[in-house]
């Protein structure tokens, strides 16, 4: 069987910045989520509420080495490859986000920490073997979040694609219950025609009560 080597690609373009040549021996994922508490008078327990979660954490150790290359190169220039994700891309203002795949593992994040530890040198005090410690944060934008989400209510904004046949009215009796609330959807997504929706058109479905941004008026 043939070992599946790691691989770190950029998210956004597909490209790939870098193999691992020694898979880590394990790795870490975390996550946790934030509630707040408040005492009632009376109850013997404070009401729990969900607040909002925070991001998921891959750690893990690379090692990387040189030493066997003829001749033995600078250890860094690989050490480099990872730790440069950590710089800020012109055409994004940030750092980019990465995909990192190992078997199948699939991880979409930041790299937010690395650790550099060089551990083995050459006679001209060159290092030639590296363990990098190194933490990605998960990374989310509007639409994946709006890809991955369900809401099941008109509390959230959420994201909404036309089928044949499907009309404003339709939809908003679908998602507010009241077809009589299409003019929010017709608003949020600029439609000057209720009439004409394309099929398979992305609509952005507004929480409610809604308000014009041009009239001021509240729809509930």
């Amino acid at each position: 069987m043939t070992l599946e080597k790691a691989l770190i690609t950029d998210f956004l373009s597909g490209e790939r910045i870098a193999t691992v040549l020694f898979n880590p021996e394990e790795y870490t994922v975390s996550k946790d989520v934030n509630y707040a508490r408040a005492g009632v008078l009376g109850l013997s327990s404070p009401i729990t509420q969900f607040v909002h979660g925070n991001a998921e954490t891959l750690e893990m150790e690379l090692f990387l080495d040189t030493y066997e290359d003829r001749p033995a190169r600078d250890v860094r220039d690989l050490v480099k490859q990872v730790t440069d994700l950590m710089n800020i891309r012109a055409s994004l203002h940030a750092p980019p986000p990465v995909l990192f795949t190992w078997g199948s593992l699939k991880f979409v994040g930041l790299l937010a920490r690395a650790s550099q530890r060089f551990i083995m040198f050459r006679p001209d005090g060159t290092p030639v073997r590296a363990r990098l410690q190194v933490s990605f944060h998960e990374y989310k934008n509007v639409a994946l979040e709006a890809k991955e989400v369900k809401r099941e209510t008109a509390d959230y904004s959420k994201f909404h694609q036309v089928i044949q046949g499907q009309t404003l009215s339709g939809i908003a009796a679908e998602v507010y219950e009241d077809p009589g609330l299409w003019r929010a959807i017709a608003i949020h997504n600029q439609i000057d025609d209720p009439r004409v929706l394309t099929t398979g058109q992305r609509l952005l479905i507004p929480q409610l009560p809604y308000t014009d941004p041009d009239t001021g008026e509240v729809l509930r």
